[in-house]
Order: C-alpha cells, then sequence, then structure tokens
C-alpha cells in the first residue's frame, strides 16, 4: 500500500531512502467497510488519510438535520476535516467511507514530526496544502456560478469515476440540489 503513497509523493519531490522509510513507519494501513464512520463530528480530528481504494465523503449536519456532503474523494489524494485536523479543533464534519476502502493514515503528531524531519515532507505537505486551497476555491466559484446542470455535466466530465461509484443522494448533495433534481437533470442528459 505504501508504494503508491510514495509513488504519489515522489512524483515531484525528491525524498531520500530514510524519508521514505520514515513514511513507510509514521503511515499505517486502515481498511474500511462500505458505509462505516471513519471520525465523528463534534471530535478533533485524529489522522489525515490517503486514500489507496475507494471513496470517501466529508459531511455536516445542517440545521434541519439533513447531511450535507461537501467534499468526495477518490483515490488517489489525501483527506481529513483540513482545517480542524491542522488546528487541532472540534470538527462540525463527519467522515465516512462510501465504499469499502483502504487507506494509509497519520496522526497529526507523526506528520508534524515528519515535516519538522525532512525538507521534502515539508515541501509536499505545502504543495498538498495548495493544491486543497486551488480546489476548494474553484469549487466555491462552481457553486456560485454554474446552474445544477452545468455543476453534474463538470462532476461527469472532471470525475466520471464519481457518478459511477457514488449514490446518487450524496452525488445531489455534493452539487448542491436534491436528489429530485438530480435524476430530472440525468434523464434529461440520457434523453
Amino acid at each position: 500500500m505504501h508504494d503508491k503513497l510514495l509513488q504519489y509523493m515522489c512524483s515531484g519531490h525528491d525524498f531520500t531512502l530514510e524519508e521514505t522509510e520514515a513514511v513507510r513507519k509514521y503511515f499505517e494501513p486502515v481498511k474500511f467497510s462500505k458505509n462505516t464512520i471513519i471520525e465523528e463530528a463534534g471530535k478533533i480530528p485524529e489522522y489525515l488519510y490517503y486514500i489507496i481504494e475507494g471513496y470517501i465523503r466529508l459531511f455536516y449536519m445542517d440545521e434541519n438535520g439533513n447531511e450535507v456532503t461537501t467534499h468526495i474523494n477518490c483515490p488517489p489524494g489525501f483527506f481529513t476535516s483540513y482545517s480542524d485536523f491542522t488546528s487541532q479543533t472540534l470538527s462540525e464534519n463527519t467522515i465516512e467511507s462510501i465504499t469499502n476502502s483502504e487507506l494509509l493514515r497519520i496522526s497529526k503528531e507523526n506528520l508534524d514530526q515528519l515535516i519538522s524531519q525532512s525538507q521534502a515532507m515539508k515541501d509536499f505537505s505545502i504543495s498538498v496544502f495548495q493544491q486543497s486551497i486551488t480546489y476548494n476555491e474553484k469549487r466555491s466559484r462552481e457553486l456560485s456560478v454554474l446552474n445544477a446542470e452545468q455543476r453534474y455535466l463538470k462532476l461527469m466530465n472532471d470525475y466520471p469515476e464519481i457518478i459511477q461509484n457514488v449514490p446518487i443522494q450524496y452525488i445531489a448533495s455534493f452539487l448542491g440540489m436534491k436528489p429530485e433534481s438530480l435524476s430530472r437533470i440525468r434523464r434529461k442528459i440520457i434523453n
């Protein structure tokens, strides 16, 4: 499992053998069954996850008790409630495995230790953080500028594997619409 993470990390950064061994040491392999809560709202996020296989979502409960999916991630990639993980504050978000998932996880303490010991890890962490900021800014813009059908078509184009592997209610919530609206849009596209 670590080979996939190391391949991803080493694609743009030079890690020494000692640094890659530290990654193997600190990133713990874990597996979760479909529909398993990985981290609960109301707690400080314990881990940063790297997705080897499977689909994960981040959601919160709105004032009416409805789940609002704010993020869906598929492999490869890192996943957590980032701001709460980095600041070690209580999260309003829940992390759930949508499908059976294989992940690598690292605690905040161990991540900080890796970063403090390795310039390559520090540079890599900064690039991951920058990618996350860019993604979130782009997503915010798309939610405010694109209509529902355009958002769905963009998701179909950019992440077709999500359409194939994630239940419609999570996709609809992620796109800021009701499942019925998404069903209408899908029917319209098919016809």
